[in-house]
This record gives structure tokens, sequence and C-alpha cells, in this order.
């Protein structure tokens, strides 16, 4: 089955082709962090207007690239839930406006179930039963992953998301959108060892995580050293402050995931979502797994972000188990990934 999947949840459109015997045929993305910098962030209307400018364009593009007609294509994925609700209106009603006029089915997919299985597309995925960590400006959550679609929340965020509280941190260091990259970015020069930041929650039974009493530290830390060295930090400050904060969330994180796999006994872990592409993270889980005499998966950088691949690929898999829509369009801004249907 050749599936077109589309990919509107926030602020990229992502569209891609995949095929159930031949793996991914073509992705494409376009990004609106030049549109959305200016105001320091995701505006939802702009978002929203600019989907509807490239979403069509881009599956022609994408269709052309792969030698793909309406005849080729078995099925349409697209993201339904979780994110904004507007451009997902805009993914939704599209795929599903296609898929009528084409004749083929429909799979409304879940946002974070796309990023889940992202590493699939790599060339040595995971086998099941895996642990996931997915992390990413919305969400920070670990997922048992016992088969297709079989998914049990471990813990999650009771409060700001890891890819959240790195936005945030960008903002008071006065770095540009998107935050998360830059402060990565600024941490590499740094010296993490000059602030003594907090690792929340990490003392206390359970796998949830908290990063606003991180996000808080932060910003105290910051006003004490403007009123040290003036409004106008050194680079040099920010960047050790940018790096102790970076050490902080990537430390919370592994301690949760160590935990997760003895909880479990289960000795494959991935990371998935935006802050997955985080290096220093990639470092720290991959030096634990080792120590735990485990495996780490994660995809490559550009399927970390919001893409049409893995929406793509997990619509053709709920396509294959028979799964399909209605005629009705329906988006969920907010929708535990519990609730999903097992693929078998």
């Amino acid at each position: 089955m050749r599936v077109l999947g589309i990919e509107t949840s926030c602020d990229e459109t992502g569209i891609a082709v995949y095929d159930s015997e031949r793996g991914l045929l073509g992705d494409v993305l376009y990004s609106q962090v030049d549109l959305h910098r200016q105001y320091g962030g995701v505006v939802p209307e702009l978002a929203s207007r600019d989907h509807i400018r490239k979403t069509l364009p881009l599956i022609k593009e994408i269709m052309a690239e792969t030698d793909s007609t309406a005849d080729d294509i078995g099925g349409i994925a697209y993201t339904t839930g979780p994110g904004l609700v507007g451009a997902l209106m805009v993914g939704a009603a599209i795929g599903r406006s296609l898929a009528y006029s084409w004749g083929v089915p429909a799979m409304a997919v879940h946002h974070m179930e796309g990023h889940l299985l992202a590493p699939m597309l790599e060339e040595n995925p995971p086998a099941f039963p895996f642990v996931a960590l997915l992390v990413s400006g919305g969400h920070t959550q670990l997922v048992e992953v016992s088969g297709p679609g079989v998914y049990e929340m471990l813990g999650e965020s009771v409060d700001d998301a890891a890819g959240e509280a790195f936005d945030k941190a960008a903002k008071m260091l006065g770095l540009s959108y998107p935050g998360g990259p830059n402060v990565a970015l600024l941490a590499q020069r740094g010296d993490g060892k000059r602030f003594n930041f907090p690792r929340p929650m990490v003392n206390r039974p359970g796998l949830d995580f908290s990063f606003s009493g991180l996000k808080t530290f932060t910003l105290n830390t910051v006003q004490a050293s403007r009123q040290q060295y003036g409004d106008n930090l050194p680079e040099s400050i920010k960047a050790d402050i940018a790096a102790a904060f970076q050490s902080a969330v990537v430390d919370t994180l592994v301690i949760k995931c160590r935990r997760a796999l003895q909880q479990t006994g289960i000795s494959r872990l991935i990371i998935a979502g935006g802050v997955s592409a985080n290096q220093e993270l990639r470092l720290a889980l991959g030096e634990m797994v080792k120590k735990q005499q485990a495996e780490l998966f994660y995809a490559r950088p550009k399927f970390c972000v919001d893409n049409g691949a893995m929406i793509a690929y997990a619509g053709c898999q709920r396509l294959l188990a028979g799964q399909g829509e209605d005629l009705s369009i329906e988006v969920r801004p907010r929708w535990p990934m519990t609730e999903l249907a097992p693929l078998s």
C-alpha cells in the first residue's frame, strides 16, 4: 500500500509518500520558522494560513518527485491531534477531501504516535517491546510500548514539557526563536559546572517530570547575573547558564529513562520528538544504556522534528490493519495516546 502523509499540527508543513513494500519514497518539509521568528514564537492564526498556502503545492511536489499519481495512492494519512486546532483542521480537511475524491481510505493519525514510530523509518528499527521517551515542545512522556498501538503511560510532565522549558530559557537569555536549538548551540561554548542547577523530581519515586521549577531557577540565575554583570550579560555567562540548564534537563531525562528500563525490565529505549535531536541528550543516553546493557534507538535529525514521513508510516500501519475514518472531519487539540486502538 502506498500512503500519502500530511502533517500540519503546528509550524511545519510536512508531506511524504510511504510504500509498505518499498519504504519511504520521498518527503518534503516546509518550516515556518522565519514567519514566526519576529514574534518570538508560533502565532496560531499565521500558522494556519501558511499551511493553507503550502499544503497543496507540497502535495503536488511530492507526487511528482515520487512518480506517483492518484491511482497509485492506496490511502491518505493526516495528523488529527494533538496540536493547534486551526493548523490541524487544514491538514485534516485536505487529507479527508483528497481521500474522498480519490476513492481511498483515510486515516487520522495521532501526532505523538507518529513521533514514537519515527525510528521505524531507519535501517535498524527497534523490535517490540521498548520504552519510548517522547520529548518535544509540547510533550515529555515515558511510554511502555508492548506492541503496535499498545501503549502504557509510565510518566509524563506535570507542567512544562522539556522543549517548552528550553524555549523559555532561550527567551530569558535573549536568544531568538526557535529557542531550543539556540540554547543547545550556546551551551557548547559554556561551562555547565559554573552554576549548580537542580535536577527536578529525581529524588522522589515515580517517572513523572517537572520543569517549571527549573525554569524559575534559570530566571533567578539570569537576574542575579545581571545584578552582578549588568543588563547586557557577557556571552560567556550566557553560555555557562545555557550549559548548566541543558545539563540539568539532560540529567533529569537520563535518570528517569534508566529508572523506566529498570522498572519494566525492557532492554530497548527509543527517543523521539524535537528534543531527541539534542546531541548532549543522545550522548548521555548512549552512555547510560551501555551501563544498563540496553540499546538506544532514534530517528535521523530531520525525522525528529514534525514531518510527513512519520505520519505516512503510522497511518500506513493502521490502514493495513483495516482501520480508517468515516466522512467526518474531526481534529483533537488534546488527545491522550493511551486512547488509541491497538493495530492488531
